[in-house]
């Protein structure tokens, strides 16, 4: 397995382009099933994830084109186009990597009146039950069924009728799953307390594109009115936040300085007041084509935060471990609580593996600025946990060993390229 070695202390400064997002791409994927003309999605950010989410749609019949895969370029242009639907079984074997399988559920049941979908795998960051997006499906008039590992969802003859569902307490994925299942509902369907990240947006306004009617888009009341059919769109999809906000957490530890091109300052308020809060500058600039960017920098200490995870517009749980890493080098003591799950701290013992001083107790984690960090070998548990190993080794003296990549490679596109170039001392090589 191959391995990343950092050699830390070297100042970051430059310009970093940021790729499609990750979690946007993952759910835009999936409406795909939702017509039979081509949808083309435009800025795919090269990710694991993302060819195996390619991979479970080519199961279901979908036929699949990439442009755009120069090896200088980042980010693809893939047309998807579900003609003519082959299966509607989503096995173990492609869904037991990747989570965000489930949002196939959705789609297939509102198009094909039926699905039956592996229950799905991910990240060990704790329990991630599905029995949301299966109770807003119910809602709108599906029939489920658990057996085997499967869930087997079964629409009326005709389709959904649409109905009503308030979620009691916010869930990203299941908002997505009952959006793309409520547009080809035969009725009215209303979801209330729906999640409000900008990903949500960014796939309302897709279906919008397709043909569909949603209104309330960006408030947590969504009220879809379904249309008969769907047509094809060509769509961008947005700038990856997560990524920005981990390339301006690595800039800050090393007391540098980046311009971050295609992030977008609206929608990481969370993220850029933390930043705020630990001393570093934080600014909206244009690039050289007029479009967004965002510059941060850090010429003094970083002071200590007090931050709790929560749903959008809260601080994101994606970019916990990736401010903790920060700070570890912060004047003072900061205290982290994680609200969404119940066991994002396993990078904590690989952070003071390298000399962080962190304590946990529950929920909460409470870090003790040091003066320096130490390079080490370390072991990636999670996808967010493996990039704060990476910021901690960019600052930290001597070598930093990163090992299980495969976890990085779900969700950040060439990051020791985009890390080269700005000064990062960081390569890639075999494993034994």
């Amino acid at each position: 397995m191959d391995k990343i070695i950092i050699e830390g202390g070297k100042r970051l400064s430059g310009t970093i382009p940021i790729s499609g997002a990750k979690n946007a791409a993952l759910t835009l994927l999936p409406c795909a099933l939702l017509t039979d003309e081509p949808l083309t999605l435009r800025n795919l950010p090269r990710l694991a994830d993302i060819d195996g989410f390619q991979h479970l749609l080519n199961q279901f019949g979908v036929s699949t084109t990439i442009a755009g895969s120069r090896p200088e370029d980042f980010g693809r242009v893939m047309t998807l186009a579900a003609t003519r639907m082959t299966s509607t079984v989503a096995p173990y074997e492609l869904v037991r990597k990747m989570r965000a399988s489930i949002l196939v559920l959705g789609p297939m049941l509102a198009r094909m009146g039926e699905a039956t979908v592996s229950l799905p795998g991910g990240c060990a960051i704790g329990n991630r039950p599905i029995d949301l997006h299966l109770k807003a499906l119910e809602a709108f008039g599906a029939t489920i069924e658990l057996a085997a590992g499967y869930v087997k969802a079964i629409a009326p003859d005709g389709g959904l009728p649409g109905g009503r569902y308030s979620f009691p307490v916010v869930s990203v994925g299941a908002t997505e799953n009952a959006l793309m299942a409520a547009v080809l509902c035969k009725g009215k369907s209303v979801l209330h307390n729906a999640a409000r990240e900008p990903e949500i947006v960014d796939l309302c306004n897709l279906l919008v594109a397709m043909g569909a009617q949603i209104e309330g888009i960006g408030s947590s009341d969504l009220t879809i009115h379904g249309v008969e059919r769907l047509h094809g769109a060509t769509y961008r999809v947005m700038s990856d936040r997560i990524e920005a906000g981990s390339y301006a957490c690595a800039a800050a530890i090393t007391g540098g300085e980046v311009f971050l091109k295609h992030a977008v300052i609206e929608e990481m308020d969370a993220t850029v007041q933390a930043l705020r809060d630990a001393g570093v500058h934080v600014e909206p600039r244009k690039d050289e084509n007029g479009g967004a960017g965002i510059y941060f920098a850090a010429d003094g200490p970083l002071r200590p935060v007090n931050v709790s995870t929560a749903p959008y517009p809260g601080f994101a749980t994606d970019m916990q471990a990736q401010l903790m890493a920060m700070l570890c080098l912060a004047k003072g003591t900061s205290v982290l609580t994680e609200t969404i799950f119940e066991n994002r701290y396993m990078h904590v013992p690989e952070l003071n593996r390298m000399g962080a001083h962190i304590e946990t107790s529950g929920r909460t984690a409470i870090v003790h600025g040091v003066e320096k960090l130490h390079g080490a070998e370390v072991m990636a548990t999670d996808l967010r946990a493996s990039m704060s190993l990476v910021i901690a080794g960019l600052a930290a003296e001597g070598q930093t060993q990163v090992h299980r990549l495969y976890h990085l490679d779900r969700g950040y596109e060439r990051l020791e390229e985009k890390l080269a170039l700005v000064g990062a001392q960081i390569e890639r090589v075999g494993g034994d």
